[in-house]
């Protein structure tokens, strides 16, 4: 199965704040941004499914890109950062930040998960859609499901997690391997 993945564009964020699975507002360059991606999707049309996480920045693109009925599904959201979502990384005083520096495939943020726990969120939804019967999927989400997407496919391994980050409105080509 093909799987064309789909980064939203800029959220309207500081630069170096944690937002993770905070619903955050998209840049202001928005439609411009969006019609870049829409144009450079059209490369991989028709779709026999789309999804996008629930969360706006994902919808919104989904909605500007023709797929207003995207299903939304949980399992393609964010990494959750628990008690550190909107706080600057470097005015975090949680000591389990230095662990997480330290080691953040396994170690999650106070309230939330780890990078591990993240990537077995998304490999249950990729198991349970190679069963379906399509032959090419658009997933509408975000950086860190897209790299558990690559890492499930065999592209990249988790230790290359974060230097494979896809450009905010970017899209990545995955197949899903056969079991």
């Amino acid at each position: 199965m093909e799987i064309i993945l789909i980064r939203h564009t800029s959220v309207d964020v500081p630069p170096g704040v944690c937002y993770g699975q905070t619903d955050v507002p998209l840049k202001p360059t928005f439609e411009q941004e969006a019609a870049v991606t829409a144009a450079n999707l059209k490369a991989y049309t028709p779709f026999d499914h789309v999804y996008t996480s629930p969360l706006t920045r994902c919808v919104r693109l989904a909605d500007f890109c023709g797929y207003p009925d995207a299903e939304r599904d949980r399992r393609i959201m964010e990494i959750n950062f628990g008690s550190w979502e909107m706080k600057p990384f470097d005015h975090n005083d949680d000591p389990r930040l230095k662990e997480w520096y330290a080691d953040y495939l396994n170690v999650a943020a106070t309230g939330g998960e780890s990078f591990a726990m993240q990537y077995q969120r998304v490999s249950r939804f990729l198991d349970e859609l190679k069963g379906k019967p399509w032959k090419r999927v658009a997933i509408f989400a975000h950086g860190g499901v897209l790299i558990c997407a690559q890492i499930y496919a065999g592209l990249i391994r988790a230790e290359e997690a974060f230097s494979a980050l896809t450009p905010y409105g970017g899209i990545i080509r995955v197949c899903l391997p056969d079991d």
